[in-house]
């Protein structure tokens, strides 16, 4: 620990007491998140419970010059909450407390280790939910970080769309609040959506202000296979392009239902297949399921099969949501390589065919899955973490799939964000932007003490 990093602790230890901890085990948790990058431990973890609390770390380190870095549930993917230059890691998980939900305006207050499950639980007798969904058990003041979104998207929009307002500790310690609980506003330089997606190197939230949704009055979840992925992805689009509004359409190709089939104890064809949910009344939901069995069908969609039972809904999502860890158990003791791009919904069948036709001409087991209704898929590949050739394999396939988004008008990332891994892609996507994003990470953190090596510090 160095001497600037001990005197921080020396100043926090009669704050904090047991709420900040140096021991390795603990320090060992927070130097790594879900992706294989490689772990950098910090000095100190510390858990705040208040605002007040965050100002004060936040000022500690200000005055030594000591790194902060935000933590929340620690399953983002690009090595957002990774240590690299060290110092303190704030660990908001106490910081979990619903402040207020308000149902006739549509909106919950949180701190931000609440979660999105936290939240969703305590809204139930309420009639609205919170509509984000990543799969994982995300804390709300990562998923804002990182401008999270996930299955749900195609419908009702990602984090952009569904925060109202934030507090923010700045890295001198300042607090700020920005947005409103109005529906619009045209007032003033939007400071919400500054900080949704700045990956903690702008300030630490502290409080949000969530857009809620009703409760759907039913919810039908449905499954169909295709001989080919073309089919699948060509399905897609004519759904989305015909204006069917679905809730979520899924996409996972035959290595992933494979996969899944046998973690998760399914019996899903193992084909290219789309997993679709549509949101509504009784009436509204037939029609449109039929309407996409219909558009399916053209495309050669075998044995659609939906259901309104919220058991077997529920099963088949989770399923979904698992197939990371499906994937992973392909090969016991092999790291998982994710990639994950986003292109405009005309290029989606070329771009996956694409990276597809890449795996299977390379030596490494791979997948691809994806919120295909926005046009975002995610790669996948098994790399044996002693191996360096299957990780040089692993960058090569996942550049082409970014330099093939890039070339069609995409982005490198449509939802696990920059972090470390994809901050080299940052010129290349944003040009002369990325100038303008360090401009103003040098106002708002001059000292380049807040998640530093991250955003803001892009070549």
């Amino acid at each position: 620990m160095s001497d600037a990093a001990s005197r921080v602790v020396e100043t926090l230890r009669p704050l904090l007491g047991d709420r900040l901890a140096t021991s390795e085990a603990v320090r060992a948790h927070h130097s790594r998140d879900m992706s294989r990058l490689p772990a950098r431990m910090p000095d100190a973890v510390v858990f705040p419970r208040t605002e007040e609390e965050v100002q004060a770390i936040v000022q500690a380190c200000a005055r030594e010059g000591v790194p902060i870095v935000a933590f929340g549930a620690g399953s983002s993917m690009e090595g957002h909450t990774i240590p690299i230059r060290g110092g303190i890691s704030v660990d908001t998980r106490e910081m979990n407390a619903i402040v207020e939900v308000r149902p006739e305006d549509f909106l919950a207050v949180v701190q931000p280790g609440v979660t999105r499950k936290q939240l969703n639980e305590h809204l139930r007798d309420t009639g609205m939910m919170f509509s984000v969904d990543p799969g994982a058990d995300a804390s709300l003041g990562g998923m804002a970080s990182t401008r999270g979104s996930g299955t749900t998207a195609v419908r009702y929009g990602t984090m952009r769309e569904n925060v109202m307002a934030l507090r923010v500790v700045l890295a001198d310690g300042t607090v700020v609040h920005t947005g409103s609980r109005a529906k619009k506003s045209s007032t003033g330089y939007d400071l919400t959506h500054l900080f949704v997606g700045a990956e903690g190197t702008l300030g630490i939230i502290t409080e949000l202000t969530m857009r809620l949704h009703p409760i759907p009055e039913t919810v039908s979840s449905a499954v169909c296979a295709f001989e080919t992925v073309k089919d699948a992805v060509e399905a897609v689009i004519a759904t989305v392009q015909y204006g069917i509004p679905v809730a979520r359409v899924e996409f996972m190709d035959e290595v992933a239902v494979a996969a899944t089939n046998n973690y998760s104890k399914l019996d899903l064809k193992v084909a290219p297949t789309l997993f679709f949910e549509f949101h509504g009344t009784p009436a509204w939901v037939a029609e449109q399921s039929e309407i996409a069995e219909a558009v399916t069908r053209e495309y050669g969609g075998q044995d659609f099969r939906w259901s309104t039972d919220p058991e077997e809904r529920a099963r088949l999502w989770q399923a979904r949501h698992d197939s990371y860890f499906a994937t992973k158990a392909i090969k016991p003791g092999y790291d998982l390589y994710t990639g994950d791009i986003c292109v405009p919904i005309s290029r989606l069948a070329e771009s996956i065919l694409a990276s597809r036709e890449d795996i299977d001409a390379s030596p490494l087991t791979g997948q691809i899955i994806g919120h295909v209704g926005d046009g975002n898929f995610h790669t996948a590949y098994l790399i044996d973490p002693d191996d360096p050739e299957h990780l040089a394999e692993a960058d090569r396939l996942a550049e082409r799939a970014i330099e093939r988004a890039l070339a069609v008008g995409g982005t490198a990332s449509g939802e696990h964000g920059v972090g470390t891994e994809k901050i080299k892609h940052m010129r290349k996507e944003h040009g002369d932007a990325v100038d303008v994003m360090k401009r103003i990470k040098a106002a708002l953190d001059p000292d380049g003490l807040m998640n530093p090596g991250k955003m803001g510090h892009a070549g």
